[in-house]
């Protein structure tokens, strides 16, 4: 952040101060996102089939309150506690998004159009509340819930937008995960060599991660019947999660040296 990008933040009260609270967006967070997102999609697929459904639900929002309160009440960066919510809005973003489809019959292009409309609200009412959008101004506890409010939009947003290339667009989960990474290469271009705004390409980035790390990991989980390899939901939500707490677990070491 520039000495300029600091003068634009408004001064706040002692007691209303807070360090950044979000992690910066280097190669490894952007890793770590699409991970997350894989596991978060295999994870809810395996408990729906495993678990009686309003149950695996259940479940699933209570962690992601916990994880939330977590996250909120502490006053400093911690990288398994912010990881550990990002996850379990993976997991209840997937069950949210698939409910409105398999429960209610809302179909993939509807569930996708509406998630848009949510996402655009939540951005909206950011701004007119904070003049900003960005992460490197996670600083209070209202931008804070501001940034979560976005994560999970962005979450279902992605669900949606997977299963409606994948399933109603006929792609299938591979083809969907090569469109998915070519569009997140698209801002990340645009920023490199156009000089984009870097808020409108991280978030636009941010929201693609989402199906792309779905669409893998559902090639890889789901049966070959499907278009998947067949390795099983469990199997892939297991060895995603090992590779999530190992990539943690380096973060947590280098902010403890920090």
């Amino acid at each position: 952040m520039t000495s300029r990008d600091l003068e634009q933040i408004p001064r706040l009260s002692p007691t209303s101060r807070l360090i950044q609270k979000v992690p910066e967006a280097t190669a490894i967070f952007w890793i770590v996102k699409v991970l997350t997102t894989g596991m978060g999609e295999t994870t809810s697929d395996y408990l729906a089939h495993h678990v009686d459904p309003p149950i695996a639900v259940g479940i699933a929002g209570a962690g992601l309150v916990a994880a939330l309160l977590l996250q909120l009440v502490l006053r400093r960066y911690v990288p398994w506690i912010y990881w550990l919510a990002v996850v379990m809005v993976s997991v209840f973003g997937t069950m949210a998004a698939d409910v409105l489809h398999v429960v209610l019959g809302v179909p993939y292009a509807v569930s996708t159009a509406f998630f848009v409309l949510v996402l655009a609200a939540v951005f909206a009412t950011w701004y007119a509340s904070e003049k900003t959008l960005s992460i490197h101004s996670i600083f209070t506890r209202r931008r804070e819930v501001f940034y979560w409010a976005t994560v999970m939009a962005t979450f279902a947003l992605g669900t949606a937008a997977g299963d409606l290339t994948a399933t109603t667009m006929r792609l299938g989960y591979l083809a969907s995960a090569g469109l998915f990474a070519v569009l997140i290469a698209i801002p990340a271009l645009a920023y490199w060599k156009l000089r984009v705004n870097g808020i409108l390409a991280f978030w636009l980035a941010y929201i693609v991660t989402r199906p792309l790390g779905a669409s893998v990991a559902d090639w890889m989980g789901l049966p070959v019947s499907r278009g998947g390899l067949d390795w099983g939901t469990g199997t892939v939500s297991l060895g995603l999660t090992i590779i999530i707490a190992v990539f943690v677990g380096y973060l947590t070491i280098k902010a403890r040296r920090d």
